[in-house]
């Protein structure tokens, strides 16, 4: 038998599952290249969509990720708190050439920084850069189809 705390937290948790779900399904898509590589990426361009990111998803395409978008260039972070997959970060310049590139442990809250501005990230499968053949000073196609930064 369940007690009302736990009927409380389990109504609380199933709600956070329903509003992050609804949240993912909203996102818009961007059709993104880096050479011959195609890849669908979500695009979080919201503080609210930049702040969730991959947050409690269970898996990724293998050509899927998410585009984060910026309000302005500078040295951003990313943490992988409540992200339960391991992902690669490549950080993007305004004219869409990859700064730098980070692999990221799931629920960890070590911060991965950009080595010079940037005003995008993707987020890939982790090792899909490498695998891929792709580094820093590749560029990245279709960034201006993304949304601006709200």
């Amino acid at each position: 038998m369940f007690g009302a705390k736990e009927k409380t937290l389990a109504f609380l948790g199933a709600a956070a599952w329903i509003a992050a779900s609804v949240a993912f399904a909203e996102l818009p898509t961007l059709e993104l290249s880096a050479g011959i590589h195609l890849i669908r990426a979500e695009v979080a361009y919201t503080f609210q969509t930049r702040a969730q990111g991959l947050m409690f998803r269970k898996h990724l395409g293998p050509n899927e990720g998410m585009f984060f978008v910026f309000p302005q260039s500078e040295p951003h972070c990313m943490w992988m708190k409540n992200t339960l997959i391991p992902l690669s970060v490549a950080f993007i310049d305004e004219k869409g050439k990859i700064v730098s590139i980070s692999d990221m442990q799931p629920q960890s809250e070590t911060s991965h920084c950009a080595t010079a501005p940037a005003k995008f990230a993707l987020e890939m499968p982790a090792g899909w850069f490498a695998k891929k053949g792709i580094k820093s000073g590749t560029t990245i196609q279709g960034l201006e189809k993304a949304p601006a930064a709200r």
